[in-house]
């Protein structure tokens, strides 16, 4: 049974990912080699959790026993030594995974299971300098930003591991009310990375070509596509629409759309013109650096209230589900 876990990089998908299971009762250790990082990692947690309580998600005397769930750590091997599973979030360099998972095969115990939150790299490229045992009790867990707001966790089931392991791996996040999707082969960029690579081809297409401002376009999507995607998948939408309607529409449409198989160059040019977006100050939109701080926490509201009804329509499709 998982009951103690270890998170290895305090990044931004690290701190999130400690905080997730942390909210949820779990001991968390979470490593970096910059103690600095860590100590801006907690800080952040901290005030993640306390607009958590202000929103009214999270119960305000939580905070600081969530706090205490997580453990700092700079030494890996104290990290990982008596923990049941261990996620990495360390960057998407597969030599550094290859190093990092070979420690950790050496480091922790028998049954502990190894996880990647990557999207981008091959599980059986990963895996390769581990044990054959330790190969079974290995997967992709990639979760999306931010951590602990963002309920999808997409796990790989692509043959190494056995069911009733996978099935315990899916328990650990249903109990952390994670909504899991199974991935069956191992593809670069998973399945929502895809998707959302699509959307955001035709997006920066319609951008480059003058078709309406970007906040127009926003607006387009925010107000159609998407205000339906909140609660109803695209193969329901399909289904609901007519599939005859769709593929009429699809042999109108696809043939006028974007196939460019590489990053659209407008977007490059941004980047090279260091207009990589709030970071920097612009984007496609324009950002004052007093608003910033306000900007992230507008859009941590709006997914802490997006998380308050998914998790009333989810319970409320379990339960038609169950009767």
């Amino acid at each position: 049974m998982i009951k103690k876990i270890a998170v290895l990089g305090a990044g931004t998908m690290g701190h999130g990912i400690a905080e997730a299971f942390a909210m949820y009762g779990y001991d968390v250790n979470l490593y970096d080699t910059d103690e600095n990082k860590l100590k801006d990692a907690k800080k952040e947690i901290e005030e993640e959790l306390k607009l958590l309580a202000l929103e009214n998600f999270f119960e305000p005397q939580s905070v600081g026993l969530t706090l205490e769930r997580i453990t700092l750590f700079t030494d890996l091997k104290q990290t990982v030594k008596d923990c049941d599973y261990v996620i990495e979030a360390v960057p998407e360099i597969l030599e550094l995974k290859q190093k990092l998972f070979k420690q950790l095969d050496e480091y922790c115990p028998s049954h502990t299971i190894f996880a990647s939150n990557t999207s981008s790299l091959s599980l059986s490229s990963m895996m390769e300098l581990i044990s054959d045992k330790r190969k079974e009790q290995m997967i992709v867990n990639h979760w999306y930003n931010p951590a602990h707001l963002m309920p999808l966790v997409e796990l790989s089931y692509f043959g190494n591991m056995p069911e009733h392991l996978f099935r315990e791996i899916e328990h650990l996040y249903q109990s952390i009310k994670k909504q899991t999707v199974k991935v069956l082969k191992d593809i670069p960029g998973l399945i929502a990375n895809r998707i959302q690579q699509g959307i955001a081809r035709e997006v920066f297409s319609l951008i480059e070509m003058g078709v309406a401002t970007p906040d127009d376009i926003d607006k387009a999507l925010k107000f159609g596509p998407a205000f339906r995607y909140a609660t109803t998948g695209q193969l329901e939408i399909a289904d609901l629409g007519g599939l005859d309607i769709w593929c009429t529409v699809g042999d109108n449409l696809l043939k006028v759309m974007d196939h460019s198989q590489h990053a659209n160059e407008m977007l490059r040019q941004k980047v090279a013109a260091g207009k990589l977006g709030i970071k920097s100050g612009e984007g496609f939109y324009d950002y004052k650096k007093d608003e910033i701080a306000s900007i992230r926490k507008r859009f941590a509201e709006n997914l802490i209230h997006q998380l308050k009804a998914s998790q009333y329509y989810i319970d409320r499709s379990s339960t038609k589900n169950h009767t």
